[in-house]
């Protein structure tokens, strides 16, 4: 077997290790209220963790009309909620600032 292919194993059982252990060791045991309601919240931010970046950096020289789409999204899902209009509002919002 190839270096690679050895390399590749190992680094399947290293990132496997910890995502097992947790499901094995608490699936049968009821989590603090608390606890559940922090978890709620980890897709939410590792999302806006991987987007963040790209939306400030998605127009060069011009962050602040990445924000203005961004704070368009964000407060009509606030507000309203939904996914598709909130991506178009805020696409229409930056095209339109872009024209200006």
């Amino acid at each position: 077997m190839s270096k690679v292919m050895l390399l590749i194993i190992g680094m399947a059982i290293v990132t496997y290790i910890p995502r097992v252990i947790p499901f094995f060791t608490i699936s049968n045991k009821e989590l603090p209220n608390k606890l559940k309601l922090f978890l709620e919240f980890v897709p939410y931010t590792a999302l806006g963790a991987l987007l963040m970046p790209g939306v400030i950096t998605a127009i060069p020289n011009q962050p602040l009309i990445s924000l203005a789409g961004l704070s368009f999204a964000c407060f009509y899902s606030w507000k309203k909620g939904g996914m598709i209009i909130p991506v178009v509002g805020s696409i229409t919002v930056v095209f339109i600032l872009l024209l200006i």
